[in-house]
C-alpha cells in the first residue's frame, strides 16, 4: 500500500463541497447522469468558481474523470479507484468491505 497516495486521495476527499460533489456524481459516463460544473453549481448552491476548483483537486487526485463536450466537461466518479481508496481504508482500520 502506498502510504502517501493514499493520503493525498484521502486530502482530496477530506473537504465536505468534495464529499457533496462525489455524492451527486455517478460512477459511470452516462450521459444522462453527468454533470458538468454549472450543473453542479446550481444543485449544490455554490458558485461556479468554486465547483471547479473542488473538480480539479478530485481530478488530480484521480477520483473523477471528465469528458469535454463541445463547450462543456461532463464529470463521474472514476469507481474503481475511489473503491480501491475505500478498501485500503479499510485495511488500515481492519474492516473488512465487500
Amino acid at each position: 500500500m502506498d502510504f502517501i497516495d493514499l493520503s493525498e486521495k484521502l486530502k482530496a476527499i477530506a473537504d465536505p463541497t468534495r464529499l457533496r460533489i462525489l455524492k451527486l456524481l455517478p460512477p459511470t459516463d452516462t450521459c444522462e447522469l453527468v454533470y458538468n460544473v454549472s450543473e453542479l453549481a446550481e444543485e449544490l448552491s455554490v458558485p461556479q468558481p468554486t465547483v471547479s476548483h473542488h473538480l480539479k483537486v478530485l481530478y488530480n487526485a484521480d477520483l473523477v474523470q471528465c469528458r469535454k463536450t463541445c463547450r462543456d466537461v461532463y464529470y463521474w466518479i472514476d469507481k474503481e479507484r475511489l473503491d480501491t481508496v475505500m478498501k485500503q481504508c479499510a485495511e488500515i482500520s481492519n474492516f473488512e468491505i465487500s
